[in-house]
């Protein structure tokens, strides 16, 4: 992969990497990980999106840590643009209950 420098510190994924990346990150996006995601795109603080999620500040960190990881960027920003990118962020309509 081609890693394009913009500013000394700022990297930018190169075009059609976010298509490379769909076959690669397996099972995600899992329902915990769209909560966790539209959590964070609300600016709450780590401790209020733990407390909503029911997790230590520490689990928190690490299930971030290992999305960037999974997606291969270093920053909640770029996680963020990722994200949106290959649209783990669109809103899923609830689905009918079984016999409707």
């Amino acid at each position: 992969m081609t890693v394009t420098r913009v500013t000394p510190g700022v990297v930018a994924h190169p075009v059609g990497r976010t298509r490379a990346l769909v076959g690669t990150v397996g099972k995600e996006p899992t329902v915990a990980t769209q909560r966790l995601l539209r959590l964070m795109r609300t600016g709450a603080t780590d401790r209020a999106i733990a407390r909503e999620l029911d997790v230590s500040l520490r689990t928190l960190n690490r299930r971030i840590a290992r999305l960037q990881s999974l997606l291969g960027v270093q920053s909640r920003f770029q996680l963020g643009v990722l994200a949106a990118e290959l649209e783990w962020l669109a809103v899923v309509p609830p689905q009918q209950a079984v016999g409707e």
